[in-house]
């Protein structure tokens, strides 16, 4: 199987490969929403993420990617006690899937054959302690999104059919791409993406040049354009473990708290989950700065990602989201 283009090597498009960072330090973030045109490198960007990630130990055979054997739910699928390193899995979840893909479902082939009762794990499973990727996201079916909307609220799957009763962790980061011009996403799926990205064509002559270049020296070497970009990708994983270990340090004053509630105040955004993402953002890019606290140039910088899908239509107001953002932040952190 071709290895993913190198996330290092896609030009521009630094805001989305930030918000991808910033969920690699903290999953807790709670995913990235990337809206934009076709072929701007959405899904490049995803699948690029995969190479990227540092690895998990998990144990060998485990569908459930667990840790250790006491949090795997079905001992009896695990080959061997050894833990092992595994890379952080990067799921896709196509459109048009079954229920039954995504939660898991009775292993026909074994009760037929066997005669055996056993469950047979779906993608919250495989995505658990990793990533769920949906393409077109704003096309998936509603019964899918309400099974992902109950997921994503309490962690686990929970599965009660066919005489089975199955309960397993599953904790990912949800990211999702799409067109704006094939439709909105419902508004309960919207709020469970930390941040939002929105993605355009480059305009720039030289930027879509060299777009050409990197992705034809990929096609027709995919070896030795690996291993150009293999040092600079290798570089960020660093950046990344260094982050994550540094990120507990990170001091958050006050001033900094108040003036995430000002932000979400002003911009009338509905909830606290504003706040919450934007404080995690902005300390985990203070962290892969390698800051000791969070300031408010981190805030500034992290905003229209935080914010800009969380507010509330205003018919008298006729700019768009990330402008509404910036000019509420030029305000409130003047």
């Amino acid at each position: 199987m071709t290895q993913p283009f190198p996330f290092s090597a896609i030009v521009g498009q630094t805001e989305m490969k930030r918000a991808m960072t910033l969920t690699a330090i903290d999953p807790s973030i709670g995913g990235v929403l990337v809206f934009g045109d076709r072929g701007t490198g959405k899904s490049t960007a995803v699948r690029a993420l995969a190479g990227l990630l540092p690895p998990i130990k998990a144990v060998d055979g485990c569908p459930y990617n667990s840790p250790d054997l006491a949090s795997c739910p079905d001992p009896s699928l695990i080959k061997s006690k050894k833990i092992t390193n595994r890379q952080t899995p990067v799921v896709d979840l196509p459109l048009g899937v079954t229920e039954d893909r995504v939660v898991g479902a009775l292993d026909i082939e074994k009760a037929l054959t066997q005669g055996l009762k056993q469950f047979e794990p779906g993608l919250l499973a495989r995505a658990h302690r990793g990533y769920l990727y949906i393409d077109e996201v704003n096309l998936l079916e509603d019964h899918i999104v309400d099974l992902l909307l109950d997921v994503a609220v309490s962690g686990e799957n929970v599965v009660e059919r066919e005489g089975l009763s199955i309960r397993h962790p599953a904790k990912f980061v949800l990211v999702g791409s799409g067109n704006p011009e094939e439709g909105e996403l419902r508004p309960q799926l919207l709020d469970r993406f930390g941040l939002s990205v929105e993605v355009s064509s480059p305009t720039d002559i030289a930027a879509r040049i060299d777009v050409i270049k990197r992705r034809d020296a990929y096609e027709n070497d995919t070896a030795a354009f690996l291993k150009k970009w293999r040092a600079q990708d290798t570089k960020l994983r660093k950046r990344i473990l260094s982050a994550r270990d540094h990120l507990p340090s990170v001091k958050t004053p006050d001033a900094i708290l108040g003036e995430c509630a000002n932000l979400c105040v002003t911009l009338g955004s509905d909830g606290l989950r504003g706040e919450l993402t934007l404080l995690r953002a902005a300390r985990a890019l203070a962290a892969l700065n390698g800051e000791a606290s969070v300031t408010t140039t981190h805030l500034r910088e992290i905003a229209p990602s935080a914010l800009r899908h969380r507010l509330r239509r205003d018919p008298l107001d006729e700019a768009g989201s990330t402008t509404r953002v910036e000019r509420v932040v030029n305000e409130v952190l003047a």
